[in-house]
């Protein structure tokens, strides 16, 4: 979502007339999209913007802005660590960055500029609907395209409502319209985006013959004739209803991928996370997807080391984690962020063995995506060609529905397009193959 967030930006300011550069050190201006769900990356983004005064304090017409999470979450108190930066802007604000980076541009022709940063991070009614933007003249053959912004959950361990505010969807014609334009100028695959995507339109729009306004706009997307995929991130277990499940059936532009964030697998620790679901029906839910789809590809987010974490707890999640051997997972160990239920709570797991818990589970992941990977050897494969690899000369790189990187010798032409692979080779991460 950041990423998207930061192409929508970057769209507004080059049809302003600002210009992209490669290099850092080239830039007149630089913008920082932060993130806080971690420690770790606030701290990754206040010691780049540390970093990048040091230009400033060389030349004062340099301008640095910091977007985003981090900036919603901390407020005007990030100037107190960094007070060199120009412009802070919240998480729903990012369409006023051209008019304020003018203003600031404007500002530093005058013989003495006004030392003072903009700040804004107010709410906007409607700032679901700015993050529309696309850089037309970047082929991309998949794109993320945002559909709602906020959240409305309230897991004890999360900082996303309050730097992203409250659920809010855009209509389904406009995320139609701009995907129309996406596949005009090349766009095959979109991956829609959203805190918990599977919310979309809940409070907005009306259920339509049983069927939930995510599935309704899955359904209107499908329409499409040269789209040729389909994806999204992030769900939550809650909305997986029958009618989601069962358009995997229906619709075949819909991947065979589905990323599906448990957190734990110990009923105890989900009920603290105030995660509403059991370790049983999460179970259930695979058991379902898979029988709609029997080579149903999954990926997952875990937390470990939550506060309270015994060791007959990870030990479900171990179980849980062994029952369904997911193709992909991001684990994490658990980190307080200030302004959540879960900082205040006494019993803190050492680090010790949060990153004891954190390497099992990484090490059960390589098992589990090396089988998967290997599995594939001698089947053919259906790839979205997205383009060159990043290593070997005359090599390409595409995916399959089930999200599997394939690297195959290729060329410009058949990028994307569908093609079939034969896979010959696997490693953890990936395949190769040759196309037939």
């Amino acid at each position: 979502m950041n990423e998207r967030d930061s192409d929508a930006v970057a769209s507004m300011l080059v049809n302003r007339g600002y210009s992209m550069v490669k290099d850092e050190d080239d830039a007149d201006i630089v913008l920082l999209n932060t993130c806080s769900v971690r420690e770790q990356a606030e701290q990754k983004a206040i010691g780049k913007a540390g970093y990048l005064k040091r230009r400033k304090r060389k030349n004062q017409n340099f301008i640095i802005g910091v977007m985003g999470c981090m900036v919603q979450n901390r407020g005007e108190k990030l100037l107190d660590q960094l007070p060199d930066v120009d412009l802070l802007i919240g998480t729903q604000k990012f369409h006023h960055v051209p008019d304020y980076l003018d203003s600031l541009v404007a500002d530093r022709k005058n013989e003495t500029p006004t030392p003072s940063a903009i700040i804004d991070l107010g709410e906007e009614e409607g700032s679901q609907n700015t993050i529309v933007g696309h850089d037309y003249d970047i082929k991309k053959v998949t794109s993320f395209v945002s559909i709602m912004q906020g959240c409305n959950m309230s897991c004890s361990f999360c900082i996303v409502p309050k730097t992203r505010g409250e659920e809010r969807a855009r209509p389904i014609q406009s995320i139609v319209d701009e995907v129309k334009g996406l596949v005009e100028k090349g766009t095959r695959e979109v991956t829609l985006l959203g805190q918990i995507v599977t919310s979309y339109g809940r409070r907005e729009i009306a259920f339509k013959e049983s069927k939930s306004p995510f599935v309704q706009l899955l359904e209107e997307l499908s329409e499409i004739e040269d789209l040729k995929r389909i994806r999204f991130t992030s769900p939550h277990p809650r909305g997986f209803k029958d009618d989601l499940v069962q358009a995997y059936k229906r619709l075949p532009k819909l991947c065979q991928y589905v990323h599906l964030p448990v957190q734990s697998g110990s009923n105890d620790i989900l009920k603290a996370m105030n995660r509403p679901y059991t370790r049983e029906r999460y179970m259930q839910l695979i058991d379902e997807l898979k029988e709609v789809v029997p080579n149903m590809h999954f990926s997952t987010d875990i937390i470990v080391g939550y506060p309270g974490e015994t060791d007959e707890d990870f030990a479900l999640t171990k179980k849980l984690f062994d029952y369904v051997k997911f193709d992909m997972a991001f684990i994490f160990k658990y980190s307080q962020r200030e302004g959540t239920p879960a900082a205040d709570i006494e019993d803190q797991i050492p680090k010790k063995i949060k990153e004891a818990r954190n390497q099992e589970l990484l090490a059960a992941l390589t098992s589990y995506s090396n089988a998967r990977n290997a599995s594939l050897i001698g089947t053919t494969e259906e790839i979205l060609v997205e383009g060159p690899a990043k290593k070997g000369e005359g090599m390409y790189v595409g995916r399959t529905k089930g999200y599997r990187k394939v690297v195959f010798p290729g060329n410009e032409r058949l990028v994307g397009e569908l093609i079939n692979v034969k896979i010959g080779s696997s490693t953890v991460t990936s395949v190769s193959g040759t196309v037939v």
